[in-house]
């Protein structure tokens, strides 16, 4: 019955097998004789499943996945052995009766709580622990091909959302009246509901819509255009700002389908846009089409970013480009797969090789203090001798 209420794929057992060989192997070459995995994006990669468990690799030998909740739904999500459990307290003993706990184990350091850090080493009476967010960060860096046609799903819910916006959006609307109705196309085209990001408050909406002067307002958020949002409890997203003729309309939408984020933007304008928009936008235009065309397996991310910002400079913009002041961001692509904060990131200090089966989102965007913003952002998957774009829609200007 669970099977027949899941519109999504169950991950394969030769996917799964596939990535925990790996980990093994990043493991092997920092002499981590153990994992323990908590953190549940995690989970669901390495298991298939995001029920309540704790996964433990070791270097030699079968994964140990043991339970607590829902015994049922995991059982048919995972291709896996389970040990059922009622605590982590069960754990210990199952570990040293079979001799895991020795040498050096390694957890998920970059998210688990230090209270949940420290309680494991008390549990386990174990204190060589390290930390293994960047082997797993690393194993996750480039896509299967069965990850990749999930994500290429949720890039479909991104392209139906975007034709929706051009029914909806009319003159006078608020922000968040469109992202309501964008929201909800999402959902019924399939969308999860939410969108995954890794690290301490780190949160983030599926849908910013932003227009002129909220556009413009900057955010703790490590992102160059935020919105203002309906609170400051929240201080990010669509907010009460009514559309106007000629000021350009972003529509950021984060995709999610099966676990899997993809992330375009795309600018909405009722009537005309000013020179200055124009301008700005035919740039972010030319930086995308230079990607599309020059950006491949082999290339360094740095030497992406520096080719955009040889066309920026050129125009003479670069002091509006990726925000605006205290507002700027350092990067111009950021990684995507079940977090939307993945490797690699594309800046001019991360050096980091393009290989094929990386998926990334590049964003070109221009922030006017006071006036608005316009910009592109198109998702990428790194092939041999190009970049394949993961959605069809076209990066024009949508006129309404």
């Amino acid at each position: 019955m669970l099977k027949t209420l899941l519109i999504s794929d169950l991950t394969p057992k030769e996917e799964i097998d596939r990535r925990i060989e790996e980990l093994k192997k990043h493991m092997a070459s920092h002499h981590v004789s153990f994992s323990i995995i908590l953190q549940n994006v995690d989970l669901f990669y390495f298991t298939g499943t995001i029920q309540k468990g704790v996964l433990v690799i070791p270097l030699e030998g079968e994964p140990l996945f043991f339970v607590e909740k829902s015994l049922n739904r995991a059982a048919i999500e995972t291709p896996l052995e389970i040990i059922p459990v009622k605590s982590d307290r069960d754990i210990k003993n199952i570990l040293i009766e079979k001799h895991i706990l020795k040498g050096k184990g390694g957890m998920e350091l970059d998210v688990v709580p230090v209270l949940v850090y420290e309680r494991w080493k008390t549990l386990l009476t174990f204190e060589n622990i390290v930390d293994i967010s960047k082997l797993i960060k690393e194993v996750r860096l480039v896509k299967s091909e069965f990850e990749i046609q999930q994500i290429k799903k949720s890039g479909d819910i991104i392209a139906k959302v975007f034709d929706k916006a051009k029914e909806v959006i009319q003159e006078g609307m608020r922000e968040v009246d469109i992202a309501a109705f964008l929201e909800s196309e999402g959902r019924i085209q399939g969308h999860q509901g939410f969108l995954r990001m890794r690290g301490l408050n780190q949160e983030m909406m599926n849908v910013y819509i932003t227009h002129g002067y909220s556009a413009t307002i900057t955010s703790a958020g490590d992102v160059p255009i935020s919105g203002v949002g309906v609170t400051h409890a929240i201080a990010q997203g669509p907010s009460v700002n009514r559309v106007q003729r000629g000021i350009p309309l972003l529509i950021d939408y984060g995709g999610g389908y099966n676990g899997y984020i993809t992330d375009e933007t795309r600018t909405f304008v009722v009537g005309e846009m000013n020179d200055t928009f124009k301008k700005a936008y035919e740039i972010a235009r030319d930086i995308v089409d230079d990607a599309t065309t020059n950006g491949c397996e082999g290339m360094n991310g740095t030497e992406l970013y520096n080719r955009a910002l040889r066309l920026v400079k050129k125009a003479r913009l670069e002091d509006f480009f990726m925000g605006h002041g205290e507002g700027k961001v350092s990067f111009i692509g950021h990684g995507l797969g079940l977090e939307i904060n993945e490797l690699p990131v594309i800046t001019p200090r991360h050096s980091i090789i393009l290989k094929e089966g990386m998926v990334f989102a590049f964003e070109p965007k221009f922030i006017f203090p006071g006036e608005g913003a316009v910009g592109i952002e198109v998702d990428y998957i790194v092939r041999p001798g190009r970049l394949e774009r993961v959605t069809d829609t076209p990066i024009d200007v949508f006129y309404i």
